[in-house]
């Protein structure tokens, strides 16, 4: 006999693609005083660059902090440079130069090891935009071979890989995440990063019934405010979203990760959300009432 999942605790985060003004150990600091669970770790040039030199021991340092910190962590590998400075996010896994692809391969192993050696319950990765003059059947392709030697690492590393729907890009949806995950096998490895703002942007049905829909896969969820039809993080208050149904039905389906706060563009005020979100969390998670 199946029994539902226990309601889970609620365990924010915040990401540190919000934070990029702070260096890593005063974000980390800031975080664990506010109060958070966790954070999200993009990994950037100034936020444990994995393509500077020994990066083993720099993240041996990280690990201490957060140990230090008592902060639960993921792995984020959505920096927008980090492997070409004239390129946001390029190259990708879709991208037509073989050479190209293998280079965001090798970042996402990296980020692998990197989640492994921090003890992160998860890695996250998108599929990138599909690139001009190539045709979807080619993309999926693409897409699935080149994840293929990440999934067999993250399986090894016991990590899971958890793929983010990203408007405006091949995978930008549910359904997209069960095609690639079919394609590819169904392996235990790939999860679901679910964007709860992404649900709100593009998906067809309420944000808290695609949390329902997504329970069996969720490995990460991001949160932040968003209105229909626009693909715009924003501070909490400033979107549509009803925040305490939706945090009830995450908490329903027994989810035990982190849910990070994802304001890549409001690293300005970064201090300052970061106080005001788990403000505004807190009290729409408790007992369903208004926020």
């Amino acid at each position: 006999m199946t029994h539902p999942a226990q309601p889970a605790t609620p365990r924010w985060g915040y990401g540190t693609n919000g934070l990029t003004d702070l260096r890593l150990d005063d974000a980390l600091a800031l975080l664990a005083d506010l109060g958070y669970d966790g954070v999200g770790l993009t990994l950037d040039h100034m936020h444990l660059d994995p393509l500077a030199p020994d990066l083993a021991t720099r993240t041996r340092q990280v690990a201490r902090t957060l140990h230090r910190h008592h902060l639960d962590v993921t792995v984020e590998t959505g920096a927008r440079y980090v492997l070409d400075p004239r390129r946001k996010h390029g190259p990708s896994l879709l991208d037509p130069d073989p050479d190209a692809r293998a280079a965001r391969v090798r970042l996402l192993l990296r980020a692998v090891q990197v989640a492994a050696d921090l003890g992160a319950h998860a890695v996250h990765c998108f599929s990138g935009i599909t690139p001009d003059d190539t045709d979807r059947d080619t993309a999926w392709k693409r897409l699935a071979d080149a994840l293929e030697p990440v999934l067999h690492a993250a399986d090894g590393a016991g990590v899971p890989l958890a793929i983010e729907p990203e408007p405006g890009h091949l995978l930008a949806t549910l359904d997209d995440f069960h095609h690639l995950r079919r394609a590819l096998g169904s392996p235990d490895a790939l999860g679901l990063t679910l964007d709860l703002g992404h649900c709100q942007c593009l998906e067809p049905e309420p944000p808290a019934d695609c949390v329902r829909a997504a329970a069996p896969w969720l490995r990460h969820v991001q949160i932040e405010d968003m209105r229909r039809g626009v693909h715009e993080h924003l501070p909490f208050g400033e979107g549509e979203i009803d925040f305490p149904p939706l945090l009830d039905a995450l908490a329903a389906t027994g989810y035990q990760g982190l849910t990070v706060v994802e304001l890549p563009r409001h690293s300005h005020a970064g201090p300052r959300l970061a106080a005001e979100s788990l403000a505004f969390l807190r009290t729409a998670a408790q007992g369903g009432g208004s926020a």
